[in-house]
């Protein structure tokens, strides 16, 4: 009897430990408080505007939403790709994917200019599983080239192109169902990983991730950025000639680092989850608000870099943000499911 109540004690112990370390690695005692030095410029009528991305060179930002009002799905989803022409202030959204005649949910995108058009790169899941859509953006039009599937696409979240033929995208699990998910998410495994397409071959150029999400190139300094939101980093990797990725450091930044964005300085703009386990409850349709947050890393050289947090907020404007991408003084941040996503102003102007 002595024996089964040390085991049973034992047990609880290692279950408190457990549930413990969920709550604190997750940021679920964190206080949020409100922080932003601007206002909010507009709110655009687009549902779950998850990934955002600007050209700074030709002045238009990309939109992927997908409505996920549902959770789990009960119908196929369809989503859509949208523009923002910026060289204006209507930021009156462009549909480019209304006669894509297929299953559309698009989740991570990237786009890569080729003389006068962009090649356009998004992740889509539908129920006939996961694929990467390749298009071609001319102006407003956008033209379906082809349909990019392989079994190395597990749980694929965000993708990056290097030129027209190769790419690396993030697979955020390694298990997509039952035990082995289950500890990923709330055990913080780090077992996801980063593919590399060559224009011939898949290979596996980073593992080790805890829920590798937003990923990013930085084509100057041939920086990689991959955003792990379950370990509250961002890891930087050094990009070799053969395509293969060798770490530098991991960014502490402590919240959910989401999808990254650069801006012409180089600076990392990411949108993030302050608090992992009350955006798993926004996302499942368990609570009506996340909050939000914003920060910006000026990455100089490895162990030399600032975060900085820029935008906090308790989910009453938005929710659940998941990308801030730059533009000038003004920053787009889309999130996973709201019926509107935010551009915000900043104040410039310095006493």
């Amino acid at each position: 009897m002595r024996i089964f109540k040390r085991v049973i004690l034992f047990l609880l112990l290692i279950l408190l430990v457990f549930v413990g370390n969920i709550l604190f690695s997750t940021g679920y005692f964190r206080t949020i408080e409100p922080k932003f030095n601007g206002q909010i410029l507009k709110r655009i009528p687009i549902k779950g505007a998850e990934d955002i991305t600007v050209s700074q060179l030709d002045s238009f930002a990309l939109i992927s939403a997908t409505d996920r009002s549902i959770y789990p799905p009960t119908s196929e989803e369809k989503g859509g790709l949208y523009l923002l022409d910026l060289k204006t202030d209507n930021y009156i959204p462009i549909p480019l994917t209304d006669t894509f005649g297929k299953s559309f949910a698009p989740h991570g995108i990237s786009f890569f200019k080729k003389d006068s058009s962009y090649q356009v790169m998004a992740i889509s899941h539908t129920a006939q599983g996961h694929s990467i859509e390749l298009f071609r953006l001319d102006s407003t039009t956008l033209s379906h080239i082809k349909t990019i599937k392989h079994p190395t696409m597990v749980s694929p979240n965000d993708v990056v192109m290097v030129d027209e033929n190769r790419f690396y995208f993030t697979n955020d699990h390694k298990y997509t169902e039952g035990i082995g998910r289950f500890f990923e998410e709330y055990g913080g495994r780090a077992i996801s990983n980063v593919i590399y397409f060559d224009g011939n071959d898949y290979r596996e150029v980073a593992d080790g991730i805890a829920y590798a999400n937003g990923i990013n190139y930085d084509r100057d300094r041939k920086l990689m950025y991959v955003a792990s939101p379950r370990g509250f980093l961002v890891k930087v990797y050094s990009r070799q000639e053969d395509g293969s990725l060798n770490f530098i450091e991991d960014i502490d930044c402590n919240t959910g680092v989401d999808n990254i964005e650069l801006d012409e300085n180089g600076n990392l703009w990411i949108g993030a989850h302050p608090n992992l386990l009350r955006f798993g409850a926004y996302a499942k349709g368990k609570k009506e608000t996340a909050p939000s947050e914003i920060i910006k890393i000026s990455y100089r050289n490895k162990g030399d870099y600032e975060v900085e947090k820029i935008y906090v907020e308790d989910g009453s404007e938005m929710s659940a943000s998941t990308v801030a991408a730059p533009f000038g003084n003004l920053i787009f941040t889309g999130n996973v499911k709201d019926d509107k996503f935010l551009i915000l102003e900043r104040n410039t102007k310095t006493n």
